[in-house]
């Protein structure tokens, strides 16, 4: 009898790791890196590149989605950060002019399944500004394959007009439909990005009010206790307490969160962006 069970205790042990109960982690990674302007002076774009991508590498999350990213400040996070592909394209022609909401990700760990970038209007497939934006605006997404948990993930990261209260709740609709439309059976999902929407407001409501399709605040659901300060957003000053994030992680129903947190690094006093970065460590599978 003895013998019997150690056979069976080692036949299970030789299963592969999708007959098990495993557990799939990923760390997620929305940055709004702050446009390159040289009225910004001191906190203008060559005085804190290399503090902010030392601070991803550091970090090394597995996805990572940047706003108000200009073809130059693309090429220098690319040189930079070069364990990561980078996908997406500027909003203002579809190619290289204006600014990009790039989606990057660990290359030894996924292959790029499919990519795309739509517009945050009536006419998405073109570039385009919707209802009362002030400025064209994105989605970029990826379909992103796990070599090593041979599992799809549809991650997108966009960033919401800042003045267009109808085209940030129209956005904010249109993101949840698209998602819920695309994403395939055994799929799991992830939309990040600067929403330009606290936590009370009205589009942060349309994407997880329950329903079809509805995601999930990835702060919200953390099981440990969120880290950090709430606001995201500082304008470069350290001081400034805002009382809710504008920057999220959404996720979909099958994705557990383990831990959340604002990161507030700074060099000398200076911040690497005018929004601190939001990380959230994810899990996927019944291990959870």
């Amino acid at each position: 009898m003895t013998r019997k069970i150690l056979l069976l205790a080692a036949a299970l042990l030789a299963l592969p790791a999708t007959a098990k109960e495993r557990a799939d982690h990923y760390e997620a990674m929305t940055y709004n890196i702050r446009l390159d302007v040289a009225s910004d002076g001191d906190n203008a774009w060559p005085h804190r590149r290399a503090a902010l991508t030392a601070l991803v590498a550091y970090q090394a999350p597995d996805l990572v989605g940047m706003q108000e990213v200009l073809q130059h400040q693309k090429q220098a996070v690319e040189a930079d950060l070069p364990a990561y592909q980078f996908v997406g394209v500027a909003r203002d022609d579809g190619k290289a002019k204006g600014e990009y909401s790039m989606l990057g990700f660990r290359r030894d760990r996924f292959a790029l399944v499919g990519s795309g970038t739509f517009w945050l209007s009536p006419t998405p497939d073109v570039p385009s500004k919707g209802w009362d934006a002030a400025l064209p605006r994105i989605a970029t997404w990826a379909r992103l394959h796990d070599r090593t948990a041979q599992r799809n993930l549809l991650v997108v990261n966009t960033h919401f007009d800042h003045i267009g209260e109808v085209a940030r709740q129209e956005s904010a609709r249109h993101i949840r439909r698209w998602i819920d439309g695309e994403r395939k059976p055994g799929e799991s999902a992830v939309l990040m990005g600067d929403f330009n929407s606290p936590a009370t407001s009205e589009p942060y409501a349309a994407i997880v009010a329950p329903g079809q399709g509805a995601l999930r605040d990835s702060r919200m659901i953390s099981r440990t206790p969120h880290y950090g300060p709430l606001g995201t957003f500082t304008g470069f000053d350290i001081a400034r307490t805002d009382a809710s994030p504008i920057d999220h992680i959404f996720v979909s129903d099958d994705v557990a969160v383990l831990r959340h947190a604002t990161l507030t690094d700074q060099n000398g006093g200076k911040l690497p962006s005018d929004h601190y970065p939001v990380v959230a460590d994810l899990c996927i599978g019944r291990g959870c």
